[in-house]
């Protein structure tokens, strides 16, 4: 019985071993979709900088027909 649960704790150590050791490989899938991630972020990132673009130019536009109104 032992010697049972000595090679059966063994055997599970060295499949986690493989187990792990296997998971730091990144495969052709997963960087593709690294970069997938990457591109998303990216487009992103550029519709956030067109949005606050367009906020500040619609902010400024009613600014400018404030004015107009307050002058009469």
């Amino acid at each position: 019985m032992e010697a049972t649960r000595k090679l059966a704790i063994l055997l599970l150590a060295v499949g986690l071993g493989f187990g792990i050791g296997a998971c730091e490989r990144k495969g052709p899938a997963e960087r593709a979709g690294e970069k997938v991630d990457k591109a998303v972020e990216r487009a992103g990132d550029k519709v956030e900088q067109a949005g606050e673009k367009v906020g500040g130019a619609a902010e400024r536009a009613a600014e400018k027909v404030e004015e107009k109104t307050d002058r009469k």
